[in-house]
């Protein structure tokens, strides 16, 4: 392993051990009704509640995941399940964003549903996904993206997707998330109906 890749792993090692040392109040769960916005919790910035309302604002319309499918998102993955509990759903990807890679808090590269066992799929979330060899060749020395204050997470490579080493942000602005509205698994979320694609 490189000096540099090292490097950039313990930075994110310490990132990830701040974070979690001064957001305690994250951890407290709360219910919501999946068909309507997550509740805020207090805890939130201001930002991170833009954030979450501008998410909200433009995928309200991708709860028909038909709408989704129109617009260009497909599933992708299959149903993303967690190392030990939870789960991110079903991702259904856009990959014409993908492919732009640009950030922007109205238009998510991937909207995440849960499969319910009715048969129907529940918007959940959003993702914003963009290569991390393009978003740092377009932005040298920047680091991981941002939006609104909210860093994104890092996915090397060899991953689970297939994919080359990746930036990503979750952002659960339609079902609560009780280790916070921006990490990567969900441990309320199942795929337990999934019935394959």
């Amino acid at each position: 392993m490189q000096i540099a890749q090292l490097a950039k792993r313990i930075q994110y090692l310490m990132l990830a051990m701040i974070v979690m040392g001064t957001c305690p109040g994250a951890a407290q769960a709360q219910n919501a009704h999946a068909h309507e916005p997550a509740a805020e919790p207090q805890s939130l910035t201001r930002s991170q509640s833009a954030l979450l309302k501008i998410v909200r604002e433009n995928t309200e319309r991708f709860k028909d995941v038909a709408v989704a499918e129109a617009e260009g998102y497909s599933l992708l993955f299959g149903c993303v399940s967690g190392p030990d509990a939870g789960a991110m759903g079903l991702h259904f990807v856009n990959m014409k964003l993908v492919g732009l890679g640009e950030i922007d808090a109205s238009h998510p590269q991937i909207v995440i549903y849960e499969p319910m066992p009715d048969g129907h799929l529940q918007l959940i979330g959003a993702d914003f996904l963009v290569i991390a060899s393009e978003w740092d060749k377009a932005h040298p020395g920047q680091g991981a993206p941002q939006i609104m204050g909210q860093l994104f997470h890092y996915f090397e490579s060899p991953n689970r997707f297939g994919l080359p080493a990746f930036y990503t942000l979750h952002v659960w602005a339609w079902k609560e998330n009780p280790n916070g509205a921006f990490v990567n698994w969900h441990p309320n979320v199942s795929c337990q109906a999934f019935a394959g694609q």
